[in-house]
């Protein structure tokens, strides 16, 4: 349940869109003059008649037209008539013969170009999820938690898919890194008809939230034992010599304008839950090659202590990143559906204060936590293994949050690891063959020759 923010996301850099097949795939030649369809005015004009769409702006991209759109939305799919949201959609339009790339990244809105529009030469359409950023519904309405689930957001990208594939006529492929590979392998799963293939980069899969045996068997294999041991001596040595550090953490904490009040309470407890994860986000976005920054435990001093974890894994939890307007609705997800990593950290044994500290309701404010459930991630990860088809998944070998994935089916369906990568594994960084094969796969799935 580490933060998903990309480094302060799920995934950053990667998902703000530009890169989740990486930089070495080929685009396609543009050519707008041998395609056939709608002039942009025309396409303008059919995005204003869909019902509950607004073009809020057009601007030119690469010499096509980028839609900035509002889509009204249920804030319950099963009360169509109830209240409403407004949902931030981007439509980049090339042609109506062209494939489309559906592209969210799980949170608030992400812009770029995905390599994999950039691979098939496609429209791409981008959408902001449900209670992220400004697509949130106003009023009481947005403070009821319990219409941010799997089921409502897929259903949100199912009324947004029906009402764009009036236009856009080609092959359609969902995409996305993390939460955003969760959110279009949720989409296909409760709408296996709106689009034809889905390429998921990095997507966890935490179908029983009691077993974590996955993760512990990652931190008990992950890299050489040599690095393995010195980053747990060292988050070991944090706790030890809290009396020391944590005035280091307050002060940068009160230098920075972060407040714990409302979401873990006190300084102390946030101070100890950054140090928890800090060897996860090592891993996360760091490499084997930083294995040879690590410090000796004991024999750093305690500013080399705390000047190497902050560069290396110490992340801050704090009110406002984890209120309604940051990551807040990220977690009310993980701790009622989504699921997290109660890893046991043995090696901490005697140094922590709070032992249940390590779930997400912790680090959210009173009314946004939540019970957990996995009924609705455990029916997701049984459809994809026995009924889902042309699914895609990429993960990477050092990658914490790969270390519970997702298993495709027989059905056109596969699975690539990407050795030696972290969160931020793509397929131009498969062995040759592999990305041969997936690249293949794609452009037949897109009906691009």
């Amino acid at each position: 349940m580490r933060n998903k923010g990309i480094s302060a996301l799920i995934c950053a850099g990667l998902l703000a869109g530009a890169a989740v097949l990486g930089g070495t795939a080929p685009a396609a030649a543009h050519q707008p003059a041998a395609r056939a369809g709608a002039a942009p005015s025309d396409i303008r004009e059919r995005l204003e008649r869909i019902p509950g769409m607004t073009v809020v702006s057009v601007a030119d991209k690469e010499g096509f037209p980028l839609y900035t759109l509002t889509y009204a939305q249920p804030v319950d799919h099963r009360d169509p008539d109830g209240p409403a949201f407004t949902q931030r959609v981007t439509l980049w339009h090339k042609a109506t013969d062209r494939p489309t790339v559906f592209y969210t990244g799980g949170y608030t809105f992400s812009g770029g170009t995905t390599a994999l529009t950039k691979l098939i030469d496609a429209n791409q359409v981008s959408v902001e999820h449900r209670y992220f950023g400004r697509s949130r519904p106003a009023g009481a309405a947005g403070d009821d938690w319990s219409k941010l689930t799997v089921r409502q957001g897929a259903a949100d990208e199912h009324r947004l898919t029906q009402a764009l594939r009036t236009i856009e006529k080609g092959k359609w492929l969902g995409t996305g890194g993390s939460k955003g590979g969760m959110t279009a392998t949720y989409h296909e799963r409760f709408y296996p008809e709106d689009l034809d293939a889905v390429v998921a980069f990095v997507a966890p899969n935490d179908a029983n939230n009691r077993d974590d045996s996955g993760y512990e068997r990652f931190f008990a294999t992950v890299g050489t034992k040599e690095c393995r041991d010195g980053l747990n001596a060292v988050q070991r040595e944090m706790l030890v010599r809290r009396e020391a550090l944590l005035p280091r953490f307050e002060k940068d904490a009160k230098a920075d304008g972060q407040t714990f009040e409302e979401t873990l309470g006190t300084t102390d407890r946030a101070y100890e839950f950054a140090v928890l994860d800090q060897v996860w986000n090592f891993w996360q976005s760091g490499t084997e090659a930083d294995c040879a920054s690590v410090p000796d435990a004991k024999k750093a001093t305690d500013d080399q202590l705390y000047a190497w974890s902050k560069g290396h894994g110490l992340s801050v939890y704090h009110d406002e990143e984890l209120g309604i307007n940051g990551l807040g609705p990220y977690y009310r997800q993980a701790a009622t559906q989504l699921g997290w990593a109660d890893l046991k950290f043995k090696h901490l044994k005697g140094v922590r204060h709070y032992p249940g500290l390590y779930q997400p309701n912790s680090v959210l404010p009173a009314a946004m936590r939540g019970t957990y459930s996995n009924r609705t991630i455990a029916d997701v990860d049984r459809w994809v293994r026995t009924r889902g088809q042309r699914m895609m998944f990429i993960y990477g070998e050092n990658d914490p949050w790969s270390a519970e994935r997702f298993t495709p089916s027989h059905r056109d369906s596969y699975r690539y690891e990407v050795p030696g990568a972290n969160h931020g594994a793509s397929i131009a960084k498969l062995p040759a063959a592999e990305q041969a094969e997936a690249v293949a796969t794609i452009k037949r799935w897109a009906d691009v020759k």
